[in-house]
């Protein structure tokens, strides 16, 4: 097995957001790419925001988009506990290294880490205030993503607060020690605390990870980082919306990473042998929720109508277009028409209610334009009768019968088609007409129609 150790370290706060899922889905992947280890670390130490239920949220969201760990919570590991809340014994010892080493000093309560370097005097814009600095030697981050970094930390900063509570910075770069994390990929806003962290490493005569800072999302208009306030910025929400995960996993691996053959439809298996750090983008990347809909499109259309009528089912039920009691047969008919249109599982209903339901909204501006080439009564009242005698009631029967007529009147078989499509489902558009009456029956079309001539 490769030496590769990677980490994802979320704080369960009942979000698992676009972000996250990236992050998360770039070290899963880059683990899978190396046949190294996915570690999970939990970021738990906020006890008012880190709830049972958080944490739930958290771990269904990472499931749901195929992520396994290979040590974390539920699977345990070699370098638990897993939960930073556990793991204060670990702190403490590290925290005896620094102390032993002369590099921390107590004030205002807290517990600091010592900078090495020359030490002066300076006035600082921010705490308009004289404070003491550092000149210390510049930190060198040879970033698998952002390339050569050069920053030099001038201050001090807090360990240990005067609660007790240790720093993110300290336990962060403590539980990298301690778990042999390899490689380091995070978001680049944590670029700014990376120097800080190859502070610690040097402190504590370790080698630091090899760090690879990933672009930012954007939010849809391209304004600024997306956060969870965003809309579809949740990945909870596109479950419950009926998103098939294996789309989604797809359109966030292309956010900020590509195969370098503009190709956006990709398996997982070929994600995987692809993704390395050459393919990862040093520019920022914008969210699409049109592109990520019509990537689930696409997916969607590959299901065999059985997994489709099986996912659809529970959705079309919530939102009230079929019974429990539905036939099974009429319903994977209607979904073998329906599902080459479908863009997600939400919309479905909107799709195809009309075929379940007979209380179906009419669109008035569809009536009305159909009424300005001809009225629509008339046209129907023409073919009614043909269609109550018509047998079989199958789609080349309705087209044979429905030519014969147009012929006989001196119209084109066309001149039927739209009426007949707003009689039956108050819609403008949809799967192919005659295929579509087919699968409705004879007795609804027939009872739809004698309705709408009233």
């Amino acid at each position: 097995m490769s030496k590769v150790r990677v980490r994802f370290a979320p704080s369960p706060t009942g979000f698992f957001h676009i972000g996250s899922a990236r992050t998360a889905l770039f070290n899963w992947l880059y683990a899978r790419h190396t046949g190294g280890t996915f570690v999970l670390r939990i970021e738990d130490t906020d006890k008012e925001r880190n709830t049972d239920e958080a944490l739930r949220v958290l771990l269904d969201g990472m499931k749901w988009m195929g992520m396994d760990w290979d040590e974390g919570p539920d699977v345990g590991g070699p370098y638990g506990p897993y939960f930073q809340s556990q793991r204060q014994a670990i702190y403490d010892e590290y925290l005896k290294k620094l102390q032993d080493a002369g590099r921390t000093y107590e004030k205002d309560g807290a517990i600091w880490f010592k900078l090495e370097g020359e030490r002066y005097t300076a006035y600082d814009d921010y705490l308009k205030a004289e404070i003491e600095k550092v000149k210390a030697a510049p930190v060198i981050i040879d970033d698998a993503v952002r390339g050569r970094v050069e920053r030099a930390e001038e201050k001090d900063f807090v360990l240990v607060r005067k609660d007790g509570s240790p720093v993110f910075h300290f336990v962060n770069v403590v539980d990298d020690i301690a778990m042999g994390i390899t490689h380091v990929i995070r978001g680049e806003d944590h670029l700014s605390n990376t120097s800080k962290h190859v502070e610690l490493f040097k402190a504590f005569g370790v080698e630091p990870p090899k760090f690879a800072h990933i672009p930012l999302i954007l939010k849809e208009e391209g304004s600024g980082k997306m956060s969870k306030r965003d809309k579809g910025a949740l990945i909870e929400e596109y479950e419950s919306r009926g998103f098939l995960a294996s789309a989604v996993r797809n359109y966030i691996s292309l956010l900020g990473w590509n195969p370098k053959d503009e190709r956006e439809k990709m398996d997982i298996d070929e994600i995987i042998e692809l993704f390395d750090f050459p393919g990862i983008n040093k520019g920022n990347s914008r969210f699409d929720e049109k592109k990520l809909s019509a990537l689930n499109a696409e997916y969607l259309r590959e299901l065999n109508i059985e997994s489709f009528t099986f996912l659809a089912r529970p959705l079309l039920n919530e939102a009230g277009a079929v019974s429990e009691d539905v036939d099974e047969d009429y319903l994977q008919a209607v979904l073998t028409l329906c599902q080459p249109k479908a863009r997600s599982l939400d919309t479905l209903a909107e799709l195809c209610g009309y075929f379940f339901l007979d209380d179906y909204a009419m669109d008035e501006k569809t009536g009305v334009k159909i009424a300005k080439k001809a009225d629509p009564k008339e046209l129907l009242a023409e073919v009614l009768p043909i269609l109550e005698a018509l047998e079989p009631f199958d789609a080349d029967s309705l087209k044979s019968a429905l030519e014969a007529q147009a012929e006989a009147q001196g119209k084109k078989v066309f001149a039927y088609f739209p009426a007949l499509r707003y009689a039956t489902s108050g819609q403008a558009g949809g799967p192919d007409l005659l295929p579509m009456l087919a699968v409705m029956g004879r007795e609804r079309v027939v009872t739809r129609i004698k309705r709408f001539i009233g």
